[in-house]
């Protein structure tokens, strides 16, 4: 995912691929979408919302350009994906959700 999906599709910085790479994204999805966590494309995680695509999660972390002292607020946790990202590259990620079985799905599996 990282080389296909990200590196030649023009991300570049260093961190945010590698913490793309650490970030197992199937233990964000349920079961039944799991095969799907690599796709290039969003994948369906209940009540109407998607976990976004890589290389959208990817390009919208570079954009930031987190030295790592911020405090991030991430409005719509969802699968807690980008959260997981996040939280590798700056000082804080603070999430919230308005669904509540996706925030604490998402909180299961952060914890």
């Amino acid at each position: 995912m990282v080389e296909r999906q990200l590196r030649r599709r023009g991300i570049h910085d260093e961190r945010v691929l590698a913490a793309m790479e650490e970030v197992p994204r199937e233990l964000f999805l349920p079961e039944s979408q799991r095969r799907r966590a690599y796709r290039d494309g969003a994948v369906r995680i209940g009540e109407g919302q998607t976990m976004s695509q890589p290389w959208i999660v990817a390009c919208m972390t570079q954009l930031l350009e987190l030295d790592g002292s911020e405090t991030v607020l991430e409005v719509g946790t969802g699968s807690g994906y980008a959260a997981a990202v996040l939280s590798r590259l700056c000082r804080e990620v603070v999430t919230i959700e308005r669904y509540e079985s996706l925030a604490v799905r998402a909180e299961q599996v952060i914890h």
